[in-house]
């Protein structure tokens, strides 16, 4: 039985990985999972100076889901080369690092530090705010999108995966920019916009007002735009959005995901990642599947 899988010439050992910013790199759940296991691990976003985040309270429990407004508070470029990619090289597993910025230059420092660095692949968060275009995200506009990931890809060594956002209008769209502009892959969904409001002191849950929804309730929105993006591009997509259980994955893999990444259920359930794998193996010995292959896009038309 094959669950090995392909993702820009890198071979996984099985299509399970940790979402960013929900697994840290691993040290806190080492002591609940063996990180052998999982097929990879994506980092949390990581910048090129430390990131303080976001004031507090800034994260608030929703109807299916969860709300965060974290900010993506991470110590910086340095502290993951020194710290976290040391500790993860201990293990067999993929090393996937999450990279965030404020402007074009920011995003560069980070992917030229970490040329030289033992890792996989990159994954390029573009839902994060462009400084010098008023605020809006990398992520909300294909020219935006393209010129970001036509310019690291100049500069990357390392394979890049383009984290795509869901507040678009169009994802197919979006997905065909980054890979007409040199993405490897591309990841989705990131989280999606929401708001909260506590109805007994009349004020936001959270100090930034907003914040990004994950969870069970984002799920049939993941497979919907999984499903779109793999049908507008012939790279590989991994696929995330309120993955609960093997089921939940089984349904991104259909849809077209070759990988999936396993997010706000670490929370809940921290052996959900080993969870998932284990159960994956079963359903394919149950339903005779022999490569995992046979069930990436096979959904039935």
């Amino acid at each position: 039985m094959n669950t090995k899988v392909n993702i820009a010439g890198i071979t996984f050992k099985n299509p399970i990985l940790t979402a960013s910013g929900t697994f840290g790199s691993g040290q806190e759940y080492a002591q609940f999972i063996d990180l052998n296991c999982l097929g990879g691990v994506i980092t949390k976003g990581v910048a090129n100076v430390p990131w303080e985040g976001n004031p507090t309270p800034r994260v608030a429990e929703v109807y299916g889901g969860m709300l965060n407004a974290i900010g993506l508070q991470n110590p910086g470029v340095d502290v993951l080369i020194k710290r976290d990619i040391p500790f993860l090289r201990q293990f067999d597993t993929r090393i996937i690092v999450n990279v965030c910025g404020r402007s074009v230059y920011d995003y560069l420092e980070v992917v030229e530090r970490l040329n030289d660095q033992p890792v996989s692949m990159l994954e390029i968060n573009i839902s994060c705010p462009n400084v010098k275009e008023g605020g809006i995200a990398f992520g909300q506009a294909p020219n935006m999108a393209a010129h970001i990931t036509q310019e690291i890809r100049k500069k990357s060594t390392h394979p890049i995966v383009v984290k795509l956002s869901p507040n678009v209008t169009n994802i197919a769209e979006m997905a065909k920019a980054v890979e007409a502009a040199g993405a490897d892959a591309i990841s989705l969904i990131n989280t999606l916009t929401g708001m909260k409001i506590d109805v007994k002191s009349r004020k936001f849950a959270l100090a930034n007002k907003t914040g990004g929804l994950s969870g069970p309730a984002v799920h049939p929105i993941a497979v919907r735009m999984v499903y779109e993006a793999a049908h507008a591009v012939d790279i590989p997509i991994i696929g995330m959005g309120g993955v609960m259980n093997a089921e939940d994955a089984l349904e991104l893999m259909l849809a077209g995901a070759t990988a999936v990444a396993v997010g706000t259920a670490n929370f809940a359930n921290p052996t959900a990642t080993v969870d998932i794998i284990n159960d994956i193996r079963q359903y394919m010995v149950t339903e005779r599947v022999q490569d995992i292959h046979e069930l990436i896009g096979a959904v039935c038309e």
